[in-house]
């Protein structure tokens, strides 16, 4: 994948789906881990696996990549310091139709993988398309800092008035949502108030 190439951001839903990661140290560690927080099923082929990833809940098969490893897979992940290695696996991807990330080697991708903050169901991508991972991740820990709890109660109260308002027949597209995230109800459940805060969404959205 050129690095100048625009993305398109999207969200898999990998749940229950097979995914491949090849290689098997500290940076495959981390795209194993980030592959079961989404709850995939992980397979993890290399010549050696680590201990730490050989304790996840993962399946392994310690061996070099074989021609035509990635078929079956939903997502690909290639976590070897070796950019032949790394190539092999991009090319078996395309002809495949599978999607391959090569980590910190833009060149052979297909999908880029953001850095990721987390807080609740609240996902926050942050991504410089292959250009500086450092820069990607800097990011990614400002956001840590900025999500705290109070953003999980948020879209809580969010999330149910939504199904409300569903339930009793309406449309939510016509309700002033933004005007009720700017009416300081976050304000209010950082100091604690968050009845206060559900009845301000409701008469926010009562008056849109």
């Amino acid at each position: 994948m050129p690095v100048d190439a625009p993305l398109y951001p999207v969200n898999l839903i990998l749940r229950g789906r097979r995914c491949l990661v090849v290689g098997g140290g500290e940076v495959a560690l981390r795209k194993v881990e980030g592959l079961l927080a989404a709850e995939a099923v992980v397979h993890v082929i290399a010549s050696v696996v680590s201990p730490a990833v050989k304790a996840l809940p993962v399946t392994v098969e310690e061996r070099d990549y074989q021609p035509g490893d990635v078929q079956g897979y939903w997502l690909v992940v290639s976590a070897t310091d070796d950019p032949a290695a790394n190539r092999a696996v991009f090319d078996d991807g395309e002809a495949a139709g599978v999607w391959v990330n090569s980590a910190d080697d833009p060149a052979n991708c297909s999908v880029t993988l953001p850095a990721v903050s987390r807080r609740g169901p609240v996902v926050v991508a942050v991504s410089t398309g292959g250009h500086s991972p450092a820069l990607s991740a800097w990011l990614r820990r400002r956001m840590d800092e900025e999500l705290g709890p109070e953003y999980e109660v948020l879209v809580k109260l969010l999330s149910d008035a939504r199904e409300a308002v569903r339930a009793a027949g309406r449309s939510t597209e016509d309700l002033d949502w933004q005007n009720a995230l700017d009416s300081g109800m976050l304000e209010l459940i950082k100091a604690g108030q968050v009845e206060q805060a559900r009845e301000r969404l409701q008469a926010c959205l009562s008056s849109s």
